[in-house]
């Protein structure tokens, strides 16, 4: 049919106007960014151009997804604080006598090894520990030093903090005299920042003629403050490894250096597994992956494959935890010697033990959220820890959306640096949110100035170039 030159004009200008207001709507979007302070007005932008094998992961998803890793942290480490040291078996002048199981869960609380008698002031019995939406969530040690090193890579405007700048943030946020909720490896790295030492000196275990420099790099410490750099690095195990490295060894070394490295490793291909998956398989291969981390004649390594075996064969957790205790802690298999060092609460709060674990709460929580929390806090020994690693891994992994469904409830978004930390902005009181919000800058600086990548604001994403397969140790 041929069309008139007056209809011919109609379609032409019907184009122009539907165009205008397009674009209208592109420079609309683009300005709501910036309204929602997506845009880090200490980073210049650069002009980046994808490339067909880039990785793009959604900075606004991304936002979500970190106020899930907060919250999801904050939960599990006060529920896994009930049950921390209640049971760290009989060994030793410290007995605790048989381990809980998931029969407990629900039933009265029994007192840590430093509780005197008296159960956990926090929840008479062992269950999920919440903070109302009108009340604040505070910091402790899985939480607080995490924070401090956001804040530190964002203050310094840097992707990889030097000794230096993690030494002044130390003494800066840790007080020195008074109750600071260190302890360990942690106690003795500021015990050395405060004589002058700087990371990595303040993990290294040589002796002097006159003194040790830390005699705790084998404890459990750097597991409760390092993992986050996974989360600095999207889909890059490699980047985050760089900048975990030192505040790693800031108090570790060796297995509890290689262990520490595994999170970190797990933590940064949450944003690289296949979507497509059902969660169980993601933590799985995530899982399976980050082993490679860690060297295999490593006590560490042999612990992993060891639940991981017993996991397999639908060994029930309890068991397999049982198992744990027998062969590394009695029978200090596989270079385990702990025990035989015959430390106080014969090493509780070591690296190894913690970390088989925390491997059984992953393994045989399979991906939920409540009852990865359940088992970490059943297993033993500092069970806060595994509980919050985990916790703050699957509430990234499923958003702050994803916990409400879980629990069926709302949470606060409040949070309170300054229970333990001191020395921060704005009173020490933040909301999670805005803790997300500065990870996504951090991230920004870092796709830039580490990957090589990109960041479109208009767009929203990052682009992120192709991983590269550099997990396994030296």
């Amino acid at each position: 049919m041929k069309l008139s030159k007056k209809y011919k004009m109609f379609v032409f200008l019907s184009v122009v106007f539907l165009s205008f207001f397009s674009c209208k709507e592109v420079k609309k979007e683009t300005q709501s960014v910036i309204n929602n302070q997506l845009v880090d007005k200490n980073l210049v932008y650069k002009n980046y151009i994808p490339k067909t094998t880039d990785k793009i992961i959604s900075r606004s998803l991304y936002l979500d997804k970190l106020y899930g890793f907060w919250l999801g942290q904050c939960i599990a480490n006060w529920t896994g604080l009930v049950t921390e040291m209640d049971k760290i078996g009989n060994i030793g002048e410290i007995k605790t006598g048989a381990f809980y199981t998931r029969n407990d869960w629900g039933k009265p609380d029994q007192p840590s090894i430093w509780g005197e008698g008296v159960p956990s002031n926090l929840s008479k019995n062992i269950d999920f520990v919440f903070v109302d939406q009108d009340s604040i969530w505070g910091s402790d040690d899985d939480t607080d030093v995490e924070f401090m090193y956001q804040h530190l890579l964002y203050t310094n405007k840097t992707s990889v903090l030097t000794g230096t700048e993690i030494r002044a943030g130390w003494l800066k946020h840790m007080k020195q005299e008074e109750e600071n909720f260190l302890w360990v490896s942690n106690q003795k790295a500021l015990d050395l920042m405060i004589e002058g030492y700087a990371p990595p000196d303040t993990s290294d275990p040589k002796y002097t003629t006159d003194s040790i420099y830390n005699n705790y790099y084998e404890m459990i410490d750097a597991q409760l403050t390092t993992e986050i750099f996974g989360f600095f690095a999207p889909a890059r195990p490699d980047v985050a490894l760089k900048m975990a490295k030192l505040p790693i060894q800031t108090t570790a070394r060796f297995n509890a250096e290689w262990i520490s490295e595994f999170y970190v490793v797990m933590y940064s291909l949450a944003s690289y597994v296949d979507e497509e998956l059902p969660i169980k398989d993601k933590t799985i291969w995530m899982a399976n992956q980050a082993r490679k981390r860690l060297p295999n004649d490593s006590y560490a390594a042999k612990m992993f494959d060891f639940v991981k075996e017993k996991y397999a064969l639908n060994i029930p957790w309890e068991q397999t935890r049982d198992a744990l205790y027998q062969k590394y802690q009695v029978e200090q298999a596989d270079g385990y010697d702990i025990t035989s060092k015959k430390s106080y609460c014969n090493g509780c709060f070591a690296a190894g033990i913690n970390f088989g674990s925390s491997i059984i709460s992953l393994l045989y929580g399979e991906g939920n959220l409540k009852e990865t929390i359940k088992i970490g806090s059943l297993s033993g020994w500092d069970s806060d820890n595994p509980t919050a690693t985990w916790g703050g891994l699957l509430g990234f992994m499923i958003g702050k959306e994803g916990i409400e469904t879980a629990f069926g409830r709302k949470f606060s978004e409040k949070f309170n640096i300054h229970r333990t930390r001191i020395n921060f902005p704005k009173n020490g009181i933040y909301n999670f949110n805005e803790m997300a919000q500065k990870g996504v800058y951090i991230i920004d600086r870092v796709v830039q100035e580490e990957m090589d990548g990109g960041v479109d604001l208009q767009k929203n994403v990052w682009y992120i170039p192709t991983l590269r397969d550099t997990i396994e140790h030296n």
